[in-house]
């Protein structure tokens, strides 16, 4: 069912991934960002969702079959969360209304800490029961994935169109700038360890390293997007989206070590943030980026550590259940190691690691 797509977010991760596989699939596709980046075949369209005026004149010759929205803008407290990002969501559904017709199908990324909780309250409190499942529910706590929902949910009541909710584990792809990037965080952490000669040290919680988990590549969230626009069992749905096998870090880690040629460190049962690991690595970064012909010397640019910590970190185990998006067909599947060394490939030939 290809036709005309309008992904917003197109910049980063998922977005870019997404906008891939529609080109692919034989859609056209516009991408939306504050800042396009380049990307073959993509027409760009460059606002900022937060000024309605601004995202209505962006969209007055647009009229796409469907849309993906795979942004958010990251505040200092989860009640801005709120508001900026619902807003956006809004601004962007409000500017794509036409008397005519309007989009016929919208979805909308967020992610696991609809069952985890906002960063203010992450992995605290009452959770639901692992493997999470999209019945349980909402937590009883002010979330900006919540927001965003609602503001979907009545845009969709108002104007008509299917709607799906698409939530992925810690998604593994590229983009740079990205807030959220635990794939090239530890790309250039493992470049860092073996220029110094510093351990190459698990920086999470015993219960993470021990315990059970899973992650979501960014091309199987944007296989998962494009099933669901083109399901008619799977609109107006939520779904949790990951690559379908499960895995400890305890594993997953020397396996990124080797990758590198490097030993892993024993892991000791301490937690050491990357985000103070890494604190003082900006001049040693820059140094490695001149030295090897780099195409980004801002360490910042790459990494992020403080969402890595916040994943690696957690005192629960996390494990996710995709029987509902099973059930109704999607049956892809990637095994996580082989997206990280894949993502890896892509840094080294992109000249984003040496």
């Amino acid at each position: 069912m290809a036709g005309t797509a309008l992904v917003v977010g197109a910049s980063g991760i998922v977005g870019s991934a997404t906008a891939a596989l529609l080109l692919e699939q034989g859609w056209t596709v516009t991408g939306m960002a504050r800042r396009p980046v380049e990307q073959r075949g993509v027409g760009p369209i460059a606002v900022d969702l937060q000024d309605a005026a601004a995202t209505a004149a962006a969209l007055a010759g647009l009229n796409p079959d469907a849309v993906f929205i795979t942004t958010w803008l990251r505040q200092d407290s989860e009640a801005e969360n709120i508001r900026v990002n619902a807003a956006m969501v809004r601004n962007l559904l409000d500017g794509l209304r036409r008397d005519d017709a309007g989009p016929r199908h919208v979805a909308l990324v967020t992610g696991l800490k609809h069952y985890l909780g906002p960063f203010e309250a992450y992995g605290k409190g009452v959770l639901p029961q692992t493997p999470f499942r999209e019945e349980q529910g909402r937590l009883d706590v002010e979330n900006f994935y919540y927001a965003q929902e609602d503001a979907l949910f009545a845009a969709a009541e108002r104007d008509g169109f299917s709607w799906s909710v698409h939530r992925p584990h810690t998604v593994i792809g590229k983009a740079v700038g990205n807030a959220m990037n635990m794939g090239t965080t530890l790309a250039v952490y493992a470049t860092l360890c073996r220029e110094t000669g510093r351990p190459f040290r698990f920086p999470g919680s015993p219960a993470q390293w021990h315990g059970l988990t899973d992650m979501t590549d960014a091309r199987q969230l944007a296989r998962h997007l494009l099933w669901a626009a083109e399901t008619p069992a799977a609109r107006n749905e939520a779904f949790n989206v990951v690559n379908g096998d499960i895995f400890r870090w305890s594993w997953m880690w020397g396996r990124i070590a080797d990758w590198f040629g490097l030993e892993p460190a024993p892991f000791d049962g301490d937690i050491q943030p990357l985000e103070q690991q890494m604190a003082d690595d900006g001049p040693i970064w820059r140094a490695i980026a001149e030295r090897e012909g780099l195409a980004e010397a801002d360490i910042d640019r790459l990494a992020s550590p403080w969402h890595s910590d916040a994943d690696l970190g957690r005192p629960i185990e996390v494990v996710t259940d995709m029987s509902k998006s099973r059930q109704l067909g999607f049956t892809a599947y990637q095994p996580t190691d082989q997206a990280f060394f894949a993502l890896f490939e892509q840094l080294r030939q992109d000249r984003l690691i040496p």
